[in-house]
């Protein structure tokens, strides 16, 4: 007995590496964008916003961005790999002026290691590039929420390590909102999120706004 609960304890983490790189239960919110286009045929060479829950809440992301094109892809409850994956369905479509990237929050939750979310971006970005080259691609650093204050740690390690990687690229850029929103104490502030703690209220998104704004208009125009 003893010897079939340590086989099973070493082969928890294969099967959650299996939960979580199941990416065909994000089928149907692919299917509904591919539906979506169909009917409203989104801009050419626009600057697409893909990711998680932040940006699939991010309802008011054109408007937020006037002087650009901008088409919305998130997903919520997507992690980075989900992306890369869909990237032939959601990305090449549209070839893409420039991209802004929001994920790896979510992976960290389903215990990716901060190496993994590292990987798994320079995987996105070498699956993008693979048919638009020049794209010019934004990761937008990992939030510190309330909810998730315990990965603190690995938060800031995988936002170094893909800061540090984004510095040796050329047109890949971090965008740090980390820093901003701690407070003095160094720790999450609640006056960013909504109830939940995970996802931002409007004053969050105003303060997303002020610091991909320059970047946005930079490569979108």
């Amino acid at each position: 007995m003893k010897l079939l609960l340590s086989l099973l304890l070493a082969l928890a983490p294969c099967f959650a590496c299996v939960a979580q790189t199941n990416h065909a239960q994000w089928n149907a919110a692919i299917e509904a964008f591919e539906s979506s286009d169909r009917a409203n045929p989104p801009p050419q060479h626009a600057v697409l916003f893909i990711g998680s829950s932040s940006i699939e809440h991010w309802k008011s992301v054109a408007a937020d961005f006037p002087e650009v094109k901008v088409i919305n892809r998130g997903f919520g409850g997507s992690e980075l790999s989900d992306s890369t994956y869909f990237a032939d369905r959601i990305v090449k479509p549209y070839h893409p002026r420039a991209i802004v990237l929001y994920a790896g929050d979510n992976d960290l939750f389903d215990g990716h290691t901060p190496q993994q979310v590292h990987d798994d971006f320079v995987a996105f970005v070498a699956r993008v590039r693979s048919f638009d080259p020049g794209v010019a691609i934004a990761f937008v650093a990992i939030k510190p929420s309330m909810a998730r204050k315990a990965l603190l740690p690995k938060i800031k390690q995988a936002n170094a390590l893909v800061r540090n990687y984004a510095s040796t690229q050329k047109n890949v850029t971090y965008i740090d909102v980390f820093t901003p929103m701690l407070g003095a104490d160094g720790q999450p502030q609640p006056k960013w999120f909504i109830e939940d703690g995970l996802h931002m209220n409007r004053a969050g998104y105003a303060l997303w706004i002020a610091l991909l704004k320059p970047w946005v208009d930079a490569h979108g125009q």
